[in-house]
């Protein structure tokens, strides 16, 4: 199993309460065996304590520090909003929920930052089939 799932991929996703967009997306993680289950909360209280949201129309929920010990794997899932849906200061459109073990997780952050720091390729990945985003977010 790979960093990324294209079933983990969901794309014109309609807006919703941040809350419940990162639980539905800590779900894509747990049910595809990324994560137990008790990540989800621990993403919530990241995103309590400290904005997730980038910039460029991007947030990337992820766990606090103490819930490493519930990462299996590590692994992303990805949500679009074409219309945008509300992160507190701003709307995001493109919402990556990160799990990464040990040295990963910094890792497979700088690697979206990367790909995702130049706003063309942000909007690219906004209009792409799931298809196209698994080849944007998973090239080397």
């Amino acid at each position: 199993m790979g960093l990324l799932l294209k079933e983990n991929i969901e794309i014109n996703c309609i807006a919703r309460p941040k809350e419940q967009v990162i639980r539905d997306i800590g779900k894509k993680l747990c049910d595809s065996g990324y994560v137990e289950e008790n990540y989800i909360e621990a993403m919530l209280l990241r995103e309590e304590s400290f904005s997730t949201n980038i910039g460029n129309g991007i947030a990337l929920p992820h766990g606090v520090e103490a819930a490493k010990k519930t990462i299996k794997k590590s692994g992303i899932a990805v949500m679009v909003f074409p219309e945008g849906t509300d992160w507190g200061s701003e709307k995001v459109k493109l919402i990556i929920a990160v799990a990464g073990i040990g040295e990963e997780h910094l890792e497979i952050l700088s690697n979206i930052a990367e790909k995702l720091s130049d706003i063309e390729n942000v909007i690219r990945v906004i209009n792409s089939s799931v298809d196209e985003i698994y080849e944007i977010l998973t090239e080397k």
